[in-house]
């Protein structure tokens, strides 16, 4: 018989990066500059810092910061992603110094910026139309093409098939971690760009300083040596239909997350949302997608394991769809999701059942005998352990849960009574309730 210590037959790591430890317990704000204030600066976000740390978010992802096309420009404004020059800031938000400005100040409140990257495509006007009309993709007419299959006709499509546009799009990533001492990237639509492209820079970037790198695509193999986290598209498709009364809570636990545990890797690490910019301006807002469901998928999709995200306005519970290429700001107000934000992430950061990836506990199932209504769960690690039931229905039930695992003294942690669990624990769940109970060790 073969020796057990055999090379061959060892276990071996899907993902091959390391994470930043700074990401382990991270929670992620999307900012829309141009919304996020009547100014639309750099500026005024600085001044909004420490209400965001208040909040208790860890990481801020800065949609594009670069100057817009005008060629085909969509609107009056046009869209963040027609990018003209990628070494430029865009001068309605302010100047470079400004934006060094609010990097540092950002980093002085311990958090982190990601800048959003587009790759795939640029503006008609940007510099290396001219430069460098050979980067690009080429119709049937040989003329410049929009993104295939979809109606972006102010952008042109980078083809990476060119070893120069890889070294220049990859030194324009170095600049602004080395010249800004930004902390990684958002990608924009990444599966359109060849994943060894993202592998080398990611390896390049490295380098320069530990990064944290988000996909806007769900495939499994950007994980391996390039993504740090990705969109997590498929949940927020299924929470849609289980508030709209189209899947039970069964499409949630036997389609999804018995997929997830199985195949998803363990170090990889999903961003999960109930609101983004594409989802806020084309799809509705949170109140439209999920009406009375919206809190109950909120509690799950921000303690089920992955990195939560808030896009701005979340908290101030904005009820409309911010306009995409239009000046709309933000109407800010107080708003009970700001509670409810900190609150969960508060545990977040303290407890490391609910910290990311590799880092965390994975999601465990708690069996009910109302498994068409509720989901039931609880991740552990390091004595450290959350108990979450959530009734995502319309319907009053009254739940029994096989506790026999989980027994001990709980916090809840939203009444802050304390309560004793013992083999089975039975409640009784208004419509879209939930109860979260936990237990961190004391260190």
């Amino acid at each position: 018989m073969e020796q057990a210590n055999d090379k061959r037959y060892q276990p071996k790591s899907y993902v091959e990066i390391t994470t930043p430890e700074w990401v382990k317990n991270a929670t992620l704000y999307e900012l829309n500059i141009r919304q996020f204030s009547e100014e639309g600066t750099f500026a005024a976000v600085e001044r909004e810092l420490p209400r965001l740390k208040k909040l208790g978010i860890d990481i801020i992802w800065l949609m594009p910061i670069h100057p817009i096309g005008k060629v085909h420009r969509k609107g009056n404004l046009g869209s963040y992603y027609s990018v003209r020059n990628y070494l430029e800031v865009n001068p309605e938000f302010g100047t470079e110094e400004d934006f060094k400005k609010l990097v540092k100040a950002i980093h002085d409140e311990g958090m982190f910026v990601i800048l959003d990257w587009v790759a795939n495509h640029t503006s008609w006007d940007n510099n290396l139309v001219e430069e460098h009309p050979e980067w690009y993709r080429k119709s049937r007419k040989d003329t410049f093409q929009s993104t295939r299959w979809r109606d972006y006709d102010d952008i042109i499509e980078l083809d990476y098939s060119h070893p120069e546009l890889r070294q220049y799009m990859t030194n324009a990533l170095k600049y602004w971690v080395k010249d800004f001492d930004i902390d990684g990237y958002r990608c924009d639509i990444a599966s359109f760009v060849p994943i060894d492209f993202w592998e080398n820079a990611r390896a390049e970037l490295d380098i320069l300083k530990p990064v944290f790198m988000l996909a806007e695509a769900e495939d499994k193999d950007l994980h391996r040596r390039a993504f740090d986290s990705t969109y997590n598209w498929t949940l927020w498709n299924i929470l849609h239909q289980i508030a709209t009364n189209h899947y039970s809570v069964k499409t949630l636990s036997e389609a999804y997350l018995a997929e997830h545990v199985s195949i998803f890797p363990k170090k990889g690490i999903r961003m999960n949302f109930i609101d983004n910019h594409d989802k806020n301006s084309w799809e509705g807002t949170p109140y439209i997608n999920f009406g009375e469901a919206l809190k109950a998928v909120t509690v799950f999709t921000f303690l089920m394991d992955g990195i939560p995200l808030v896009y701005n306005g979340q908290e101030a519970g904005i009820d409309h769809s911010l306009a995409f290429f239009e000046k709309d700001p933000i109407p800010w107000q107080k708003h009970d999701n700001e509670k409810l934000y900190s609150t969960l992430f508060s545990l977040k950061h303290q407890n490391q059942a609910l910290w990311n990836g590799q880092y965390g506990g994975e999601i465990v199932r708690i069996m009910n005998d109302k498994m068409d209504n509720v989901i039931s769960f609880v991740r552990e690690k390091n004595g450290d352990k959350v108990l979450v039931f959530i009734n995502l229905s319309k319907d009053t039930v009254v739940a029994q849960f096989d506790t026999s695992f989980d027994k001990g003294n709980y916090v809840n942690l939203f009444s802050n009574s304390e309560l004793q669990v013992d083999e089975t624990l039975v409640i009784e769940m208004a419509p879209w309730d939930y109860v979260v109970l936990h237990h961190t060790n004391s260190r």
